[in-house]
């Protein structure tokens, strides 16, 4: 034990140990998550602002899933339609049926839809920001069933800031290259203002972080100058763009710079992710903690200071008993800070199946749809 209401102990763990919070009355130590820091090295920005929500805040924005498939195969220059859960007209995973299921029945009002650069540009191992007409068409019927859901739509370019190994801007396509890709997608959905461009799943081993600041700038500006002036445009940083690190390895100090055109920074939000297993990788179904301490509360009290939000665009855990009590917490934190967190969207369903680890794919039995047990318990606005 390490804390917790009425706990006179020790506070500090052993080396390659962490002291995680599991109740207000009881915290223990557990192996820290890999590439994480120690609460003690975690230290909070200095700013007058406070880290108390305003009385305003108690409910986010946005929630919603996952809309997985379109992304499979990526790393193999997919170029057809293997899993693109576009629907039993294509023979493909009911997307459109889940997306209407979860907004209808669940009031879900955001859908993040993953697909591959290489899918949706169907130009073999040649980076190209020109769409292919047959591949972009298809991925478009997922955007458009989610448009008429009434929901928000998360374009996600799923691709890890590489395409074929290589990091964008630094060895791999350049930055006029990716820009010319957003450019295109902007042009696509400049009138759609429902549409949310998410930049890049989940940069990963980034060299230079400010190198990839100017990577991001010159997308959000190819966005703007194409025509989408209004829609939400999601930032994403390295070290899989984590909540716990997004403000320690220098993502947000750095992505904070990135401006639009005239200078605002409006409608510009980072985006987050955080899995709430041992090692932050969420492939297992199991839960250590709520991870408030390590990553929400410090990344809240970080944008509070700067008048920034951020987007937690991927989370989620198994339907095991520990997920349904640290992720419900989690999004507790989430709602009682949602003047700093947009909202969330759990992560996923589409083209998983319900073996999947993470499933939150619903079950169709004849038009009734069936939630997993951590959507119902967690997941759902309440």
């Amino acid at each position: 034990m390490c804390g917790g209401t009425g706990y006179a102990g020790p506070t500090s763990c052993v080396a390659g140990y962490t002291c995680i919070v599991s109740s207000p009355t009881y915290s223990q130590c557990l192996p820290a998550p890999s590439g994480s820091l120690s609460p003690t090295t975690v230290s909070p920005p200095s700013c007058a602002s406070s880290n108390n929500p305003p009385a305003s805040a108690g409910k986010v924005s946005m929630a919603g899933i996952n809309i997985a498939g379109c992304d499979f195969g990526m790393d193999n220059n997919a170029s057809n339609h293997s899993y693109c859960p576009l629907g039993p007209a294509y023979y493909k995973p009911d997307g459109p049926g889940q997306m209407i299921h979860f907004a209808t029945q669940d009031n879900f009002n955001v859908f993040r839809l993953p697909v591959g650069w290489q899918y949706i540009t169907n130009n073999g191992n040649t980076a190209t920001g020109t769409l292919d007409p047959t591949n972009s068409a298809a991925y478009d019927i997922l955007v458009q069933q989610c448009l008429a859901a009434g929901s928000y739509c998360l374009i996600d370019i799923h691709n890890y800031a590489r395409f074929n190994s290589l990091v964008i801007g630094q060895g791999g396509p350049t930055n006029a290259v990716f820009a010319s890709l957003w450019a295109s997608i902007a042009t696509k959905y400049q009138t759609k203002n429902k549409v949310i461009f998410g930049l890049m799943n989940e940069p990963q081993g980034i060299p230079n972080i400010t190198a990839w600041s100017d990577t991001v700038q010159a997308a959000v500006t190819a966005i703007r100058n194409a025509g989408a002036t209004s829609q939400i445009i999601l930032l994403p940083g390295n070290d899989f763009t984590s909540a716990e690190s997004f403000v320690t390895d220098g993502s947000g100090p750095a992505l904070a710079k990135v401006t639009n055109p005239d200078s605002t920074t409006t409608n510009l939000v980072f985006d987050v992710h955080k899995y709430l297993d041992s090692d932050g990788s969420g492939t297992s179904p199991d839960c250590v903690g709520n991870y408030i301490s390590l990553a929400f509360e410090p990344l809240a009290q970080w944008l509070r200071c700067n008048g920034r939000m951020a987007l937690l665009s991927e989370t989620g855990g198994g339907s095991t008993s520990t997920c349904e009590t640290y992720l419900c917490q989690a999004i507790v934190f989430l709602n009682a800070n949602s003047d700093v967190y947009l909202g969330y969207i759990g992560w996923a369903a589409g083209s998983f199946d319900t073996g999947y680890a993470l499933a939150e794919t619903p079950t169709d039995n004849n038009g009734v749809w069936t939630d997993t047990q951590i959507v119902t318990q967690c997941l759902v606005p309440k």
